[in-house]
């Protein structure tokens, strides 16, 4: 098969050159709201193309290898005095897998452990290429089906406005649960 990111022969969907010069992540940290930061490991403009496969029958080869390189090491890294819980938000399939539970699967570590199918939207409604006005109108609605009085990271693919991070962290509140932070591929305005 041929790299989909240089288009040489590969025995992987991103070749080894692609995965060690292109792919090099760089933690971003961008305030959301006072208490609320989100930590991305790329601008959106580094992944566009690879994001963008989540549509397509291949995405979550892209997204295991995306996550291998970033999630996996930062959870490798990370440490807190008590057992933490990531959380995928919105884990619902998408051509038959989810991005977010694939990002949420490399976070497994010593220090924290993945949590699926717990903190689902209601609304259906897609984001992508909306303005700040129609995410407003138009919210998640989020429904929470885990574990109450938490310590929790979200974990998504990519950050926008930061709406659909700061609603997911009110409603786990209602639970009780402590967002610690939310944990991103990629950054819009990274």
């Amino acid at each position: 098969m041929k790299c989909i990111s240089c288009e040489q022969w590969s025995f992987s969907i991103i070749c080894k050159t692609c995965q060690d010069t292109l792919l090099t992540p760089t933690l971003n940290k961008r305030q959301l709201c006072d208490d609320f930061f989100v930590y991305s490991f790329y601008s959106y403009e580094e992944l566009q193309d690879l994001i963008n496969t989540k549509y397509e029958f291949f995405g979550d080869k892209v997204f295991n290898i995306l996550a291998q390189l970033s999630f996996a090491q930062f959870a490798n890294e990370f440490k807190y005095d008590e057992k933490v819980i990531s959380i995928p938000v919105d884990d619902h399939t998408n051509h038959d897998f989810s991005q977010s539970a694939i990002l949420a699967r490399h976070t497994k570590s010593s220090h924290i452990k993945p949590v699926y199918s717990t903190l689902k939207a209601t609304s259906r409604v897609k984001y992508a290429g909306r303005n700040l006005e129609f995410r407003q109108k138009n919210p998640r609605r989020f429904k929470y089906s885990g574990k109450n009085d938490l310590s929790v990271i979200l974990v998504d693919d990519l950050v926008t406005t930061g709406l659909t991070l700061l609603e997911a962290k009110k409603h786990l509140k209602k639970h009780g649960c402590q967002t610690l932070f939310a944990l991103t591929l990629c950054d819009a305005k990274f």
